[in-house]
């Protein structure tokens, strides 16, 4: 029998960073600064993450091209293997992101991209614990509650088990 299911997207859209609590505030400097060291030569399209975990550590991580695209990684990847390499037992809580072009912030905020959207879904389940998502442009930042509001039908590691012989 064939069912009708329907997946909602919930976030919260702010005007002003002046929104943001002063922790949250903070975050999305560090991952505005991030972005101006990403390594763009091919696109100009630099995009910085910054993380905080629960311990309040601040993560940083940018995108870095690479002439043999698609070879580069993007600053959501870069900042989680950061965290995972140094403190893998502080869980991640908060990751904001923000992207510049050559007039500086976008004007719309830069939503991760597949590869990222799993890649954070799976921190979420190695720590057992969501991580709350900034999303920065210039003309509203949109505040996430887990990366499951973006990729709510995610391949993970129950999709490796199987039933049969």
């Amino acid at each position: 029998m064939e069912t009708s299911k329907s997946i909602t997207l919930y976030y919260n859209e702010l005007s002003s960073p002046e929104e943001l609590s002063s922790e949250d505030k903070n975050l999305l400097k560090e991952a505005i600064a991030a972005a101006y060291n990403a390594y763009a030569p091919y696109s100009g399209f630099r995009v910085g993450a910054a993380l905080r975990l629960e311990s309040g550590k601040t993560v940083r991580g940018a995108n870095v091209e690479n002439a043999a695209f698609p070879s580069g990684i993007c600053a959501e990847r870069t900042v989680i293997s950061s965290s995972v390499s140094n403190f893998p037992d502080d869980k991640p809580a908060v990751i904001a992101i923000a992207a510049l072009n050559k007039e500086g912030l976008t004007d719309e905020p830069v939503t991760p991209c597949g590869n990222c959207r799993q890649v954070i879904s799976e921190e979420e389940t190695r720590t057992n614990s969501k991580i709350k998502l900034i999303l920065a442009g210039k003309k509203r930042i949109l505040v996430i509650e887990s990366i499951n509001m973006l990729l709510p039908l995610q391949f993970s590691k129950s999709n490796l088990h199987s039933n049969l012989p």
